[in-house]
């Protein structure tokens, strides 16, 4: 026999201390209501008991209801792969502005380090359909996985059919950007005529005080910025390697537009790199909402 359901008070209780009480009241109401609507299917039935004591622990609640808005989007979300961040979704829909692809003038979008693909894939559901073939790949076989399963409940092809000029593809890919052989595979053929990506930028010394919620849960590799032997230990080594990667293979088109996100106080530096090593001089910088330099949007 199941044990008894605590009361509300206690729910609320429980959780008020580990989040506080206007949090904890927001988030209970909100698991109540996914309890309502029904998890998703790869999420194991629980109760709200379950659900309240996971988040009290410091899990996620993303990983708890198996979802997270993103745009107009609602995608799935399993550890350990990153969490669609609000910031992200703010900057891809200005990018959705700044760019107009159309049927008549599609693009090719290569993201790089694609996680839950929550980029890619807003981008296909906001421009015009038949406008973008975007590509997205990651080093972590479960976001890869993610990715795929975020497009097929968005409505996006992971392949093109024999319709491809009517409907926009996202395609997943498994690859290291570090190992040359990635770049082998037929699906990474530049060049490209836009380039996002919200690389790993943390850098070891702020990754040991990130919180246990963020540092227990999700993906290392999604959130630290250098390889153990990089000589760059600032959080910036990805953005060299894309650097890099533009300039010798010629990764984007003339005119083409690059937007890379970037961590606290490391816009200035990301900008340098783009213009000194992949050698893009027409550069930006945008805010996210809350005043933060959080984006490096280039045009070569």
């Amino acid at each position: 026999m199941p044990p008894p359901a605590r009361s509300p008070g206690y729910l609320l209780t429980t959780l008020a201390n580990a989040l506080g009480r206007v949090a904890a009241a927001r988030e209970l109401q909100w698991m109540k209501q996914a309890l309502q609507v029904g998890l998703p299917e790869h999420v194991p039935k629980m109760s709200i008991d379950t659900m309240v004591a996971r988040r009290a622990r410091g899990e996620p609640l993303q990983y708890i209801l198996g979802t997270q808005p993103f745009g107009l989007l609602n995608l799935l979300t399993r550890r350990p792969v990153l969490i669609p961040r609000p910031e992200t979704e703010h900057w891809t829909i200005r990018l959705s502005q700044t760019i107009a692809p159309s049927r008549d003038t599609p693009v090719s979008l290569l993201d790089i380090c694609t996680g839950s693909g929550c980029i890619p894939l807003l981008l296909c559901h906001l421009w015009p359909r038949g406008s973008v073939h975007a590509i997205g790949v990651d080093i972590s076989a479960d976001a890869v996985q993610l990715s795929r399963e975020n497009a097929s409940i968005c409505g996006i092809p992971t392949a093109s059919g024999s319709d491809a000029c009517h409907q926009n593809v996202f395609t997943p890919v498994l690859g290291d950007i570090f190992d040359s052989a990635t770049w082998s595979s037929r699906l990474l053929l530049p060049p490209f005529d836009v380039i996002t990506s919200n690389p790993p930028y943390i850098s070891q010394e702020e990754y040991e005080g990130l919180s246990p919620s963020v540092k227990d849960y999700e993906d290392p590799r999604a959130l630290l910025g250098d390889p153990p032997d990089s000589v760059d230990q600032r959080g910036l080594s990805f953005y060299h390697r894309i650097a890099q990667l533009t300039a010798e293979m010629k990764l984007l088109k003339p005119g083409g537009f690059i937007a890379f996100e970037v961590g606290e106080k490391q816009a200035h530096d990301v900008r340098r790199i783009v213009q000194d090593e992949a050698g893009i001089q027409d550069t930006e910088i945008w805010q996210d909402p809350w005043g933060k330099e959080r984006v490096v949007v280039g045009r070569s």
